[in-house]
């Protein structure tokens, strides 16, 4: 009696079968296929179904938790959607360089849905973070329909939409008023999309950005290079005036060590030989990434996960999101916190601490 193949050896015997209608699964156990009427704006192993033939086959597991294996694993394995807030240290005791304490405090989060993250008590945990600056992305809705909660008491908003209803979209709160607030890049074809907030402060610059990604089959690649340049020279104005805080997605992976499987993942979105090398100039050009210059041998350390195969349980995931700071500044950094254990979103949020 022959033996029953593996789910792995099923799944290279699809690869090894072009003509198979079966779709093929990437590594995190999702289909490279895109989603008809797709109107989030991912990398392409993000954002992705899978077709349910091909994950019997392939793969057992998903993030159902009627699935069998669901129901098998421990708790704590399956996929969480609420956060423990008392297990969150939400202090930082650490100095700077100039053997100062932070006095100021900014959290980055892509919720994936400004609607859908309130529902999954999102804001409890905005809350209890208590950042001086709360730069969120895609938020996914019009700003005349952003919920009356959303507009935290004691902060003042800023919230720019996309013209694509459920599309991209960003906001920003801010404890203290800034001196003056700009939207987008002066450029017809992405101010549409709803990517960029910035706002300026008496002493620096913020800029609370989602940068568009290569797509499926990186049909966007173009588009998102493009951006690139746009976004480079934009920074490099405003850092002539004074320093520049960048937070976001940036929607790249900028190392091999941001991502749990660097090698078959070099022609993906999100992970492309450009888009890194693009994120390398940027920084020549005088910005620092502040997890990596604090952490430059962390492993593990994600900021989204994909929604299939467990991917978060097991840390299958990419650093996507970031803050990038003006490197004359950089002595002025506390500490960058991954704020893992917060859910509600594919991504969590990023905070930092810093002295200005």
């Amino acid at each position: 009696m022959p033996r029953k193949q593996s789910s792995k050896a099923k799944a290279d015997s699809l690869k090894a079968k072009p003509g198979k209608k079966t779709q093929k699964l990437d590594e995190n156990g999702t289909s490279n296929k895109k989603r008809v009427n797709d109107t989030n704006d991912e990398p392409a192993p993000k954002r992705t179904k899978i077709d349910s033939k091909a994950s019997k086959s392939t793969d057992k597991s998903d993030d159902s938790s009627t699935s069998k294996k669901a129901k098998n694993e421990p708790k704590q394995m399956q996929n969480k959607i609420d956060t423990n807030l008392d297990e969150i240290d939400f202090g930082c005791t650490k100095s700077n360089q100039e053997g100062k304490k932070h006095n100021l405090k900014i959290c980055t989060w892509n919720v994936s849905g400004i609607r859908a993250v309130i529902k999954k008590h999102g804001l409890d945990y905005i809350t209890k973070e208590d950042a001086d600056i709360i730069a969120l992305q895609e938020t996914k809705c019009d700003k005349g329909k952003m919920p009356d909660e959303v507009k935290l008491p004691g902060y003042h908003h800023y919230f720019l939409d996309s013209k694509k209803p459920g599309y991209c979209g960003v906001a920003l709160f801010s404890k203290e008023k800034p001196i003056s607030v700009k939207y987008g890049l002066n450029d017809s074809t992405f101010d549409t999309e709803g990517r960029i907030i910035t706002v300026e402060f008496p002493e620096f610059f913020v800029i609370n950005v989602y940068v568009p990604n290569a797509g499926q089959k990186l049909v966007t690649l173009p588009k998102r290079l493009e951006w690139n340049k746009l976004f480079k020279k934009h920074i490099e104005e405003l850092d002539q005036k004074k320093p520049v805080i960048i937070c976001g997605d940036m929607n790249v992976a900028h190392q091999e060590i941001d991502l749990k499987n660097p090698k078959t993942n070099t022609k993906n979105a999100g992970f492309t030989k450009e888009e890194r090398d693009d994120m390398t100039d940027f920084l020549a050009a005088g910005f620092v990434d502040t997890f990596r210059s604090l952490y430059p041998e962390t492993e593990g350390a994600y900021t989204f996960w994909s929604y299939f195969a467990n991917a978060r349980g097991k840390n299958i995931g990419w650093r996507l999101d970031y803050f990038l700071i003006s490197e004359r500044i950089k002595n002025k950094v506390c500490d960058n916190i991954i704020r893992k254990d917060v859910y509600g979103s594919d991504h969590c949020p990023v905070i930092l601490y810093i002295n200005l």
